[in-house]
């Protein structure tokens, strides 16, 4: 079964977008990216990653414009990709484009639903999600030695 992996928005401003999640949600900043394609800010609760995406005037992949801001697309981790390929061929899917590779970009394969939404796969988890996960493990062993501490100390 494949596993959502991330939501990718559009955003006008990386910085003011990460920000709001940051603030908001507590989502933990995991990577940031400039490329020739466009920018990135990856945010993480620890299992998904929400990534920012701009794409500065001149850059390819955006949608709309630097100014543009919406879902730009979504992406699922999967056992095999030449096995979900075919499943998205015969059920109506089709392929849309291959990122190019550089420093700190996930290289994926992208594809178009039936409705023309954008999506990508990869057989590879974000790292970036898991050290997330096992920060946020450490952080809540600590608050929970703490209260243990406290508990004893009041019974004391």
């Amino acid at each position: 079964m494949a596993k959502l992996r991330h939501v990718a928005i559009q955003v006008p401003d990386l910085e003011k977008a990460a920000a709001f999640y940051e603030s908001v949600f507590e989502l933990k900043r995991v990577g940031k990216v400039e490329a020739p394609i466009g920018n990135a800010i990856s945010l993480s609760d620890g299992v998904v990653n929400l990534t920012l995406l701009h794409f500065p005037e001149g850059t390819k992949g955006g949608k709309g414009g630097p100014d543009w801001a919406g879902l730009h697309h979504i992406g699922f981790v999967v056992e095999d990709e030449k096995a979900t390929e075919a499943k998205i061929k015969t059920h109506g899917g089709e392929f849309f484009m291959q990122l190019p590779s550089y420093p700190g970009v996930d290289a994926e394969k992208k594809f178009k639903d039936i409705n023309g939404i954008v999506f990508d796969v990869a057989e590879h988890d974000w790292r970036q999600a898991k050290e997330a996960a096992k920060e946020a493990a450490k952080e809540a062993a600590k608050e929970a030695a703490k209260e243990s501490v406290k508990t004893t100390a009041k019974t004391a």
